[in-house]
């Protein structure tokens, strides 16, 4: 992989991690193009994995200080729930990881036919959850985080938007705008931490998951994942308060089709 290939779909990872498109789907696309395949493209995707994390991190500073100096306090409030949310919303992908790893990693090495179908998926939820129009709740209740978890562990699939799968079902079920956004991006910290994790504990095994990619191109990946995460949560959380997901339903059903067509 060379540093501008990685320069690029560091910059298609950062934006499309929080803008409901799917980021697995377009790093898949993205990689296929570059012939970019195997180990190399698994690492790489685990560095700009984390990239948007640091994103997150720096972008929701305040909600996370606030969660800190609450859960801090050792007493059940407002923020105790918020993290016993997120921690219900890890059940599903916690599931996925332990029982389904191997699977799911066969599925991203099948092509881009499945790419084309779980985007057309993503375009389909957007779509109903701009539509429906269900009373909005003014916090996200145990059982919504639980649900909310089931979307995210769907969309381990290539091509089905994480973002766009939590955010939508927390529409559908009358969540609060503003509050889904930033739980939606809070939620995914923990699993892409623990992944990467792991993946550091293979290395130190000797097991090698780093393959040929050059020490330049894993840090301008991280680089440009990371601003562009910057920039785009700060986006996308407006973009949610304003409801106008439609457009993005456009684009993953655009995308969809030419991705199925071209897998033919």
């Amino acid at each position: 992989m060379e540093w501008f290939e990685a320069l690029i779909l560091g910059l298609i990872q950062g934006l499309t991690e929080y803008l409901p498109v799917s980021s697995s789907g377009h790093l898949a696309i993205g990689s296929a193009l570059f012939g970019i395949q195997g180990e190399e493209n698994l690492a790489f995707t685990i560095v700009v994995h984390v990239a948007t994390v640091c994103s997150t991190l720096v972008v929701l500073w305040k909600e996370i200080d606030w969660i800190f100096r609450g859960l801090f306090k050792f007493e059940m409030n407002n923020e105790t729930r918020y993290v016993i949310n997120i921690l219900i919303s890890m059940i599903p992908i916690g599931i996925v990881g332990v029982f389904f790893k191997d699977y799911v990693e066969e599925i991203f090495g099948s092509g881009l036919l499945i790419v084309g179908c779980m985007l057309l998926l993503t375009a389909a939820l957007l779509t109903f959850s701009y539509y429906a129009k269900p009373r909005q709740k003014e916090n996200i209740s145990m059982k919504d985080a639980f649900i909310i978890g089931i979307a995210q562990a769907c969309a381990v699939m290539p091509g089905l938007s994480r973002s766009g799968s939590t955010i939508a079902t927390g529409l559908l079920l009358g969540d609060n705008k503003a509050k889904l956004a930033q739980f939606s991006f809070l939620m995914v910290i923990p699993p892409i931490l623990g992944e990467a994790l792991l993946d550091s504990v293979k290395m130190m095994k000797g097991v090698d998951v780093v393959g040929d990619i050059p020490a330049l191109s894993l840090i301008v990946g991280f680089l440009a994942a990371f601003v562009a995460g910057c920039l785009a949560c700060k986006w996308m959380i407006n973009i949610v308060k304003k409801g106008k997901l439609i457009y993005f339903a456009i684009y993953c059903a655009i995308v969809g089709v030419i991705t199925v067509a071209l897998s033919f």
